[in-house]
């Protein structure tokens, strides 16, 4: 408000060397601050000043000048699009190759600013040939700098398949997957998400991600003491395994599975949200593969999550995931119903706040549709909604007709009464069930349930 921006400007061309760099470090703190101020160093005409420098001063200078760039690049696409504009781009990527590994850090981190927005952005910066660059910067001994250019190299490759060929045909994947079992987390949780942002688009990119060899290692950075790099190291697996059977298989063969379930068990939140859902990836491909989460004990932790999380996007992947394991076979289904979850499924559904009712509903649905375990459908019959209820009905009058065990005891608990009591709409789906269930008893029997 003092108009120091215009006060500042000069002071980036004073003699003085100490001058410029302090001038330029005061522009990018307040340019960091907020987009307004930013957009007041793009409106004040410094950025071309800035830009010229970069390629002319010293090493403090530099740095200094980088800063000021991913200040302002890093709160829009237009801010940064103003900074490609101005010809930012190639003299970043010329501070990539400085001899000074603070200037290259600098220089990666603007560039990291710049792409992550979207692709249009991010092929700017592929364009002016810093991708090359950045494959050797993670091969450089310092941790700082690996650790920025691993995460720039994830800001290129998430927007599209295209981009991501990009830092692989550089030869990115070999260097990444080496650094899986690095001390360092913070340079971990980037490898890992870098990782993940490569083999998320597509099949190919995903095995060429696999063909690094990549497990059983990739498995410990479950059990890091740092949440991210387990939230990570779980990210890229279900970004691998939701590709194909084939790759869900090989992850079940290295004891992928189990370390995830291990994984979802040991911790609470948003962490557990990628493993959950890749357990519904695995479990979706196929019977068998649905079954090796069922023998890995991959039911428990999901109904844990059902219960003890509070945010319902993850409870709804919990849901989902639960859906996909029992939407097999009537022994999948037995399996999840066992656990007595579809009571907690359908209180969720009927729960009204419930964001995610429709995952609830679904995967309610699909456990429902191939559930022939009786005892677990039956304490449904009494709170279930109509729409919900036609599929528990239709479930015992597949089963009844043929089992004389279960046709006693739905009388002694109270089923068959219940069934009586329900308002059906005459010539419903509904109405042919109750139909079905009454047709398997005596008429007297049947009479004596009704209200």
């Amino acid at each position: 408000n003092s108009g120091v921006m215009a006060l500042l400007r000069p002071l980036l061309l004073d003699v003085v060397p100490t001058i410029q760099q302090t001038a330029a470090l005061a522009l990018g703190r307040l340019a960091n601050y907020n987009d307004d101020l930013a957009e007041a160093v793009v409106k004040g005409d410094i950025l071309p000043q800035l830009v010229c420098s970069l390629s002319e001063q010293n090493r403090f200078y530099k740095k200094a000048a980088a800063f000021v760039l991913r200040a302002v690049g890093k709160h829009s696409p237009q801010l940064a699009l103003a900074i490609v504009q101005c010809g930012a781009l190639e003299t970043l990527v010329i501070c990539l190759e400085d001899f000074d590994p603070g200037v290259k850090e600098a220089a990666a981190w603007a560039l990291g600013y710049i792409a992550r927005h979207n692709s249009e952005l991010s092929q700017a910066v592929v364009d002016a040939g810093a991708v090359p660059l950045l494959v050797l910067c993670i091969q450089e001994p310092e941790i700082a700098l690996k650790r920025i250019a691993a995460s720039t190299l994830s800001d290129i490759s998430k927007h599209s398949p295209e981009l991501a060929q990009t830092v692989v045909d550089a030869g990115a994947i070999a260097h990444l997957a080496q650094m899986i079992l690095n001390p360092d987390a913070k340079l971990k949780r980037q490898v890992l998400s870098a990782l993940s942002q490569i083999a998320k688009h597509s099949v190919d990119l995903a095995e060429l991600v696999v063909e690094a060899e990549i497990f059983p290692v990739v498995l410990t950075c479950l059990k890091d003491s740092d949440e991210y790099v387990k939230k990570n190291g779980a990210t890229l697996i279900r970004e691998i395994a939701k590709h194909t059977p084939e790759l869900s298989q090989l992850i079940v063969n290295s004891g992928g599975v189990a370390a995830i379930i291990d994984c979802i068990g040991s911790c609470r939140g948003t962490v557990r949200l990628p493993g959950i859902m890749m357990l519904g990836y695995v479990a979706a491909h196929s019977e068998n593969l649905s079954m090796a989460v069922i023998i890995s004990k991959g039911i428990p932790p999901l109904c844990a999550c059902l219960i003890e999380e509070n945010e319902d996007h993850i409870k709804a992947a919990a849901a989902w995931a639960l859906g996909q394991i029992g939407r097999h076979t009537p022994e999948h289904a037995r399996a999840v119903a066992v656990a007595n979850v579809l009571p907690t499924l359908l209180s969720m559904y009927m729960d009204t706040h419930s964001s995610e009712d429709l995952q609830t509903k679904k995967a309610l649905k699909n456990i429902l549709q191939k559930c022939t375990y009786l005892p677990a459908l039956e304490p449904l019959l009494h709170d279930a909604p109509p729409n919900i209820l036609k599929h528990i009905v239709g479930q015992f009058s597949k089963v009844l007709p043929h089992d004389s065990k279960a046709r006693r005891l739905f009388v002694t608990t109270g089923g068959l009464k219940k069934v009586q009591e329900i308002k059906a709409e005459p010539g419903s789906l509904l109405q042919e069930y109750i139909n079905a269930i009454n047709n398997c008893y005596p008429e007297e029997i049947v009479r004596y349930g009704k209200p």
